[in-house]
């Protein structure tokens, strides 16, 4: 990084703004200091404890929630060129955390680093995205409790839930895509990313903690309905007939095996709602990329190598049987 380059915090906040305090004390306690903090209130009920907590940083406020990907979409347009945290604010940062990843990013456009579970601090959250065939993501290492090393490695997809993206190419890519509101609008811009060739670095030694879905929970229905939209929304933006056409058993053993663990955590209607929502202005926008599907190829073959759940178990089951039945 460049002497002059600024780095700024954009983060997001709705409700649970004790959450938002410890972050913003471990944004301030960073060993390389943020130039800016911008704080967008997407319309939390108790404002002035957000205004309170975010005192010393620049507050901008919005009258409804307009979700994730707008907030952060503000908050980068109104900062210097430079480079862009991207944070949740139910995450808190090691102290060397943006030193870490500004000492790897040099030749990179974005970067994230080892994101553990806040309630399991030995457990992994996340670290990059994978997205398979289906158009369900994964976050790789989820649930892995390794020994870290202080290796870098390159990386097509960025969790928005902590990661450094050069202003720039949030310019030229358009930031985050509004119409996703929230869940998988990052994937989205990194999927974007792979087609226009631009490269991430995941830095291990770069270390955060998540609460994860500390506002609404993990399957609450409102989440539930955001992600079963959203996961047909990747297909519609970013898959061309061909690619569609290959991948139509993935596609349909992913999704229903999906709305199988939404059934089973009590979310069947948010399910089905959001398959609606999807399916209603369904026609597929993409063009053909041989990046993308270089990168799905790939992205597949990591998750079913790494992934120990029923649900990967199950899909890789059922997509490897239907392959093999084909050849």
């Amino acid at each position: 990084m460049g002497a002059r380059e600024s780095i700024t915090a954009v983060v997001p906040v709705h409700d649970r703004v004790e959450l938002l305090d410890q972050l913003l004390k471990s944004l301030r306690s960073q060993s390389l200091p943020f130039a800016e903090i911008i704080v967008i209130d997407n319309a939390s009920v108790d404002a002035a404890a957000v205004q309170r907590a975010a005192h010393d940083c620049k507050l901008i406020r919005q009258a409804e929630n307009t979700g994730f990907a707008r907030a952060v979409n503000l908050g980068w347009r109104m900062a210097a060129n430079g480079w862009i945290a991207i944070l949740n604010s139910d995450v808190t940062l090691d102290p060397q955390w943006l030193e870490r990843l500004v000492g790897q990013a040099a030749e990179f456009s974005f970067a994230t680093g080892t994101i553990f579970d806040a309630t399991d601090r030995q457990a992994i959250d996340g670290t990059y995205d994978l997205l398979s065939r289906s158009g369900c993501g994964w976050r790789a290492g989820f649930g892995e409790r390794p020994e870290l090393e202080r290796t870098a490695s390159r990386i097509a997809v960025a969790p928005g839930t902590a990661c450094l993206f050069r202003r720039e190419v949030l310019e030229k890519l358009g930031g985050f895509d509004e119409e996703y509101g929230s869940y998988l609008e990052d994937v989205d811009l990194g999927l974007r990313c792979v087609k226009e060739g631009y490269e991430g670095v995941y830095v291990t030694s770069a270390i955060a903690w998540h609460q994860g879905s500390a506002t609404l929970g993990r399957w609450n229905p409102r989440v539930v309905r955001l992600i079963s939209r959203n996961q047909l929304l990747l297909i519609r933006r970013h898959y061309d007939r061909e690619l569609f056409r290959a991948c139509l058993w993935p596609i349909l053993a992913g999704q229903l095996l999906w709305g199988l663990v939404a059934v089973r955590h009590g979310a069947t209607f948010a399910w089905l709602a959001g398959k609606f929502d999807a399916l209603r202005e369904f026609r597929l926008e993409g063009i053909p990329s041989a990046r993308l599907s270089a990168f799905l190829a790939a992205s597949e073959a990591e998750i079913q190598k790494r992934a120990r759940d029923p649900y990967w178990r199950w899909y890789f089951r059922l997509t490897s049987a239907a392959s093999g039945a084909a050849h």
